[in-house]
């Protein structure tokens, strides 16, 4: 529709070019690349998705609904976004876009193509030690790291398939792991290498492989989607951190029922997803360094076995208060091998949250190992701003009493904010300042009563994770994180700035305390950069990370030192990250 609006006025206009002259030109001109810009997101209002952590694109479509492009009631707590729920609106600017010679074959009406997905290719380098999350099939590892993704997508009626594999070469060299040279004691198989899938590190020598990644098959009638697919999933309102889901680690096979595009009705608009998916084993000994024969004490081997997950989002943005989106994420992990045949078993998520309503005492259901959150994000365009939290526990309360005295228990939460600020309207040049806070640690209800770790569970021994990596949080189990940062953004332009503190695993640091200071705590300051010049779209990130007490180290002062006399066992890292994506 819009590209015919576009095409009818440049047909109007090129009739009276000649007695206007150049001022018509100037004016055909832009009436052209309008039509341009109208063809490239027709091409996208098919069905396609924008995979959880697109460079730039992502997080430029959730700024444009700070700035009053973007309707409000997309919430971005269900992604992938499918682009069906964007495309009719006007987020993109002259000059934003380049014209796109993606679609290979696309019928009269432009309704069903075959088009061509973005290229991409990641480049990562750790110096001494593992760093990062977010990245999707990427691996925690020291050294040089590549991503390269490509694909195709194509649509006809209302089936679509999107074929998005991505290759993962990772140098995976060794570096110091918990343990220094004898490698991993007891305290750290209980809580770690025992009870969830965390390699320290993923095999000896060069990792390679090729992963489905953002591959699709649908079946899609607006604004509702069935269909099986192996992308990335992001649930809830956090930019940086995910409880329930995020895209830390490789995309899980999953069937999959969702909302396509917020579905509007009197008391407001809803969206959601439903899936049931396969989570597989990483296939490495969860630790190979320091004395391996060590670890052949100490482990013990898992249950052979892949882990089904039933899980469910929901997202409520009220009629009455538009940008004001309030939901709730819940999720079940099982092993394959000891769940049964029943309708629960396989949609554990209709179990009553309270465990007093529960009347499954069978030994199976303590072998599932459930998560839920609460969410909410208000979108404010007239303030260009957006706040938003995630509360989450990873034990079911007894009953409302011990809800409510006891709120805290196996709690997580997240917080965030982020504000625009214009600075110059003729150019659109705009400051960013955000910040976001995420607690995974245990509270002190763990004195009074058994709180494990988030992610980790005694009889679902993979825990959260797949292949390897977390499903949510991408901190680590009893992990925290402040971080703040400040941008300069033009379009898809952005230079900024961001500083973190990351404490790991203090759930892990309490059980091997011999002394209260040695807390893991890695300091990082980074600086980034997002450019794009035609279809070439660059992304370049350093970041600076001082670890303080690396691997929960240090040496301890003489019993008559000051108490803050002892020497720290720091280490230094430097992270580097290069993208490049290539529009066709």
């Amino acid at each position: 529709m819009a590209s015919r609006i576009f095409f009818n006025r440049l047909v109007m206009e090129s009739t009276v070019m000649e007695s206007v002259g150049a001022r018509g030109l100037w004016r055909y001109a832009k009436l052209f690349v309008g039509y341009v810009l109208s063809l490239f997101i027709v091409s996208f209002s098919n069905g396609q998705t924008v995979p959880v952590g697109t460079p730039v694109l992502d997080d430029y479509l959730r700024r444009a609904q700070l700035l009053g492009k973007l309707d409000s009631s997309i919430s971005f707590n269900v992604r992938p976004l499918s682009s069906s729920a964007w495309a009719e609106f006007d987020v993109f600017e002259e000059g934003d876009l380049t014209k796109s010679n993606s679609v290979l074959w696309n019928s009269r009406g432009g309704k069903d193509l075959v088009r061509l997905l973005p290229a991409q290719l990641i480049q990562q380098v750790n110096t001494k030690y593992p760093y990062g999350w977010n990245d999707g099939s990427m691996i925690p590892a020291r050294g040089y790291q590549l991503f390269f993704s490509a694909g195709i997508f194509a649509k006809y009626r209302f089936l679509s398939i999107q074929f998005n594999p991505e290759l993962i070469v990772a140098q995976n060299k060794r570096y110091e792991g918990y343990g220094g040279e004898n490698g991993p004691d007891g305290a750290w198989y209980a809580r770690y290498g025992n009870i969830i899938d965390m390699p320290e590190l993923f095999g000896n020598g060069t990792y390679t492989r090729l992963f489905p990644g953002q591959s699709s098959f649908r079946i899609t009638f607006d604004p509702v989607s069935f269909g099986l697919s192996t992308e990335n999933l992001w649930w809830g309102p956090g930019r940086q951190n995910s409880i329930l889901m995020s895209n830390t680690a490789p995309g899980f096979a999953h069937l999959t029922l969702n909302t396509s595009k917020p579905i509007k009705t009197y008391v407001g608009s809803f969206e959601g997803q439903l899936v049931a998916g396969r989570l597989e084993q990483s296939g490495f000994l969860p630790s190979l360094l320091g004395d391996t024969s060590r670890h052949h004490r100490l482990y013990r081997a898992k249950p052979d076995t892949w882990r089904y997950l039933s899980g469910m989002v929901l997202s409520y943005q009220p009629k009455w208060v538009p940008g004001l989106s309030i939901g709730m994420n819940r999720t079940f992990v099982m092993n394959r091998d000891g769940m049964g045949r029943s309708f629960r078993d396989y949609f554990p998520i209709i179990i009553p949250a309270l465990k007093k309503n529960d009347s499954d005492d069978s030994e199976s259901s303590d072998s599932k190992d459930q998560l839920i959150s609460f969410f909410f994000r208000w979108a404010i365009p007239k303030a260009h701003a957006e706040i938003y939290g995630e509360y989450a526990r990873n034990d079911h309360a007894w009953d409302n009493r011990d809800l409510t005295v006891q709120l805290d228990h196996t709690r997580a939460y997240t917080v965030g904010l982020r504000k625009l600020v214009p600075l110059n309207s003729s150019k659109g040049s705009m400051l960013e300042l955000n910040g976001e806070v995420t607690q995974l640690a245990v509270t002190n209800t763990r004195r009074i009563r058994q709180a494990g770790s988030w992610y980790g569970h005694h009889q679902v021994r993979d825990g959260y994770t797949n292949r390897g990596q977390l499903l949510g949080a991408g901190i680590g189990p009893g992990s925290n994180l402040q971080s703040v940062g400040v941008s300069w953004i033009r379009q898809f332009k952005q230079v900024g700035i961001q500083v973190e503190r990351l404490v790991h695993n203090e759930d892990f640091a309490l059980d091997i305390k011999s002394d209260f200071r040695r807390n893991w705590v890695d300091a990082g300051v980074g600086a980034f950069v997002d450019w794009d010049y035609g279809n070439w779209l660059a992304s370049l990130n350093i970041k600076y990370i001082h670890a303080y007490n690396y691997q929960f180290k240090f040496e301890a002062p003489a019993p008559s030192a000051d108490y803050w006399h002892f020497d720290g066992q720091d280490n230094n890292n430097v992270a580097i990250r290069l993208g490049l994506m290539y529009r066709f």
